[in-house]
């Protein structure tokens, strides 16, 4: 007797499936392009924007001078958070109560304070100490630094208030990305002979770099961003400071501050860019996202047909058991 055919052996229909109209989204794009053309429009027919002098003072060589001395600003506070933060995370997370304390104290000031408050404390800081006695404590002194005459003190003390500052918030940093790597990996490590200090620095600190990089990369855009408040210092060489001295010799500070506001986009999108590859470069192993080259593999072997078919594809034999269940009758 003839088996009925199952469903197995026969295909569905494609299903003719057809999209939900959404009318709301086509018109929410239309009201926002058209808000976005007479914002446009109006920027370009306003005098007050005075778009000609936006153009003469764009390549000036005086802005350009601000925008290195930003770019310095930029890289050498950062490198001072970096350094102090790991060292403040490392104190943090130590089992010295001492170094906790400390560590937290620093961590609480600079953290509660506004920058714009302790750039102005640091301007002040040749009025307070006038000179730098060099030399061992309640002995001779070796050296004594004039701080009142330094030529170099606006862009020094800026420097280091923007990386003390900074310095607090990479320490939270650093410990949130230290506290995200498993125990068992220090324990591995301790079991093998290495001490605690090489521990976090073989072990620990490589594998959090997945967890700093991300918002190290955010607090960078932002400490070239807070550069601008280096004039409580005061320091006027900077990129802010240099389009505010020509606004206010020509008396046009609208268009010098969208000069300024150029250079900035322009660079914090160069910094964009260049965190997209260091995270990228530091997320190997832990993205499920395949390269091309392992999509042609996987490709490849779909294509390849299976060596040792399943118990499901054995052929049902009179003379062979029915490997779904039982013997075939």
């Amino acid at each position: 007797m003839t088996e009925p055919s199952t469903s197995r052996d026969t295909e569905p229909e494609p299903i003719e499936a057809i999209p939900l109209r959404r009318p709301g989204r086509w018109i929410a794009a239309t009201v926002v392009l058209v808000l976005v053309a007479l914002f446009v429009y109006g920027a370009a027919t306003n005098p007050a924007y005075r778009w000609d002098t936006y153009v003469q003072y764009l390549f000036d060589t005086r802005v350009w001078a601000g925008i290195a001395v930003t770019a310095q600003l930029t890289v050498l506070a950062m490198i001072i958070a970096v350094v102090l933060g790991v060292i403040l995370a490392v104190m943090r997370l130590s089992s010295n109560p001492v170094l906790q304390t400390v560590s937290w104290v620093y961590i609480w000031v600079f953290r509660g304070t506004p920058v714009y408050v302790q750039l102005v404390l640091w301007g002040l800081f040749p009025v307070i100490y006038s000179q730098l006695d060099v030399g061992i404590p309640f002995g001779p002194t070796f050296a004594t630094v004039d701080l009142q005459s330094l030529v170099a003190a606006p862009f020094l003390f800026a420097m280091i208030g923007l990386g003390l500052n900074e310095a607090a918030y990479m320490a939270e940093i650093v410990r949130a990305g230290i506290n995200s790597v498993p125990e068992g990996q220090s324990e591995a490590s301790i079991a093998l002979g290495m001490s605690w200090a090489k521990t976090m620095r073989r072990t620990v600190l490589p594998q959090a770099m997945r967890v700093i990089i991300p918002p190290t990369g955010n607090e960078l855009i932002s400490m070239l961003k807070t550069t601008s408040l280096v004039a409580a210092v005061p320091l006027t060489t900077d990129l802010y400071g240099r389009v505010r001295d020509i606004s206010g010799a020509n008396f046009q500070p609208v268009p010098l501050l969208l000069v300024a506001a150029t250079w900035y986009l322009v660079a914090t999108s160069i910094l964009m860019v260049a965190q997209y590859y260091v995270e990228r470069h530091y997320s190997k192993g832990a993205s499920r996202t395949l390269t091309a080259r392992q999509l042609k593999a996987l490709a490849a072997a779909q294509n390849t047909p299976v060596a040792s078919p399943g118990a499901d594809d054995l052929p049902d034999t009179p003379d062979k058991p029915d490997m779904r269940g039982g013997e075939r009758k």
